[in-house]
């Protein structure tokens, strides 16, 4: 199959929950796959840290957490009632399908009204949080031996495979990411290069915090982060936003390092990697945002993943974004070896 070792990376990584705060699961498998290439560890917050060298080089970040819901409560008639953990899309949240992790995991659905019943005025409106709730067809007293409050909760999906080299997931924000970074150790597994320091960082998803806390504790002073954007799709400009399948998308913003970005762009153009520019005012809106004002300050680029459906159970990626990604990455590193020799 087209782009295997992007694919068995994904999958792997896309198999395991991880919600912000509580992203075990998610960062017990991402640390087996990173121990292949160097020694790991995991901070206070539970991110999950490699370093291979000695001295400064380069960090390497995705963040390894995904959105989803957390009980806040169950009602007298059996109904679990949820807060969103990060910026899951409320417009499709009704009659999704869930997974809720009590003391075991269980299944649940989110409750829709009919449309032959909902109000004229609620018609094409989507549920504020406080009325959506989660039927998993049991009583009050069942669900209370089960299931109890600050539960995190995950968006059922499958891994599958659309025409071409395209994925379909939940979580694939920001597991492409990680999984770029992984592909990228693979693609450097039999070369010298300076130092190299990889964060899977926790809960960016909920402000930051993990990106800020690991960024902090490194000893290198520039940082790559890779992260998820947005790709073109009925209703998404073609202007702003880039097709699927057009490589990586390297960002140009106040908070980014302009020197960085431009050789990232210079290494693209002379390898023949698949990259455009993606073009910010403002902040980012990533882990580069933190990473960046960490100690005296770390030089940050970002380089980032198309994906359609974001932050919902159906998000998209072309496998061969992340490839490009990964060479992306793994071309920048062996330049600036050279420099750090």
């Amino acid at each position: 199959m087209e782009f295997k070792e992007v694919r068995e990376l994904l999958e792997a990584l896309c198999s395991a929950d991880g919600t912000s705060g509580q992203e075990n699961c998610a960062a017990d498998t991402a640390e087996k796959l990173l121990a292949e290439f160097m020694p790991v560890s995991r901070d206070a917050l539970g991110s999950v840290m490699g370093r291979k060298g000695e001295g400064k080089g380069i960090i390497l970040d995705a963040h390894i957490d995904q959105i989803g819901l957390v009980v806040t409560g169950i009602n007298e008639n059996g109904f679990i009632k949820v807060a969103k953990v990060g910026g899951a899309d409320i417009r499709v949240l009704t009659a999704a399908q869930v997974t809720i992790h009590g003391k075991k995991d269980i299944f649940g659905v989110i409750t829709s009204v009919p449309p032959h019943l909902a109000d004229e005025k609620d018609e094409g409106k989507a549920l504020p949080f406080d009325k959506i709730t989660i039927d998993a067809g049991m009583s009050k007293a069942e669900l209370a031996e089960i299931v109890t409050p600050g539960d995190r909760i995950t968006f059922n999906g499958p891994f599958d495979s659309l025409m071409g080299s395209r994925i379909v997931s939940p979580c694939v924000d920001d597991r492409a990411g990680v999984a770029a970074i992984l592909r990228c150790l693979q693609l450097l597994k039999d070369k010298n290069t300076c130092p190299i320091e990889v964060m899977f960082s926790c809960q960016e998803e909920t402000g930051g915090s993990g990106a800020a806390a690991g960024s902090f504790s490194t000893l290198s002073d520039e940082a790559i982060a890779t992260d998820v954007s947005f790709a073109s799709a009925p209703g998404v400009s073609k202007e702003k936003y880039r097709s699927l399948g057009d490589g990586a998308l390297i960002g140009f913003a106040p908070s980014l390092d302009y020197e960085m970005s431009r050789k990232l762009t210079a290494i693209a153009k002379e390898r023949g990697i698949k990259a455009a520019p993606e073009i910010m005012g403002g902040s980012t809106g990533t882990n580069c945002d933190d990473i960046q004002i960490a100690r005296g300050g770390i030089k940050t680029a970002l380089i980032s993943i198309p994906i359609r459906n974001m932050h919902t159970a159906v998000e998209v990626a072309d496998l061969s974004d992340i490839e490009e990604t990964a060479k992306l990455m793994a071309a920048y590193i062996e330049e600036r070896s050279k420099e750090y020799a």
